[in-house]
């Protein structure tokens, strides 16, 4: 994450919460609560994973392939950049 321009405590904090929040789906399950009031709380994990997501792949995009492009390494910056594009369809 080094060549980021990403605010690494704000995605940790975003971390800290989404930790909180599985923790709670797991209490969630132990203690039988209803089925639909568990997919509620995992859908709101999912939405909070692909903002980080979308955060980490925006701060790559923009700051990591950019120099790898400068350096004359774009190759390896357009395979990334379709790596990502086929991570972020699964």
């Amino acid at each position: 994450m080094e060549c980021m321009k990403t605010d690494k405590q704000k995605l940790l904090r975003r971390l800290k919460i989404i930790e909180g929040q599985v923790r709670g789906l797991h209490e969630m399950v132990e203690k039988d609560v209803y089925c639909i009031d568990v997919i509620t709380q995992t859908s709101a994990v999912k939405s909070a994973l692909s903002g980080v997501e979308d955060e980490l792949m925006e701060g790559h995009l923009g700051s990591c392939l950019i120099h790898k492009i400068q350096k004359g390494k774009a190759k390896e910056a357009t395979n990334e950049i379709l790596k990502v594009y086929r991570l972020k369809r699964k």
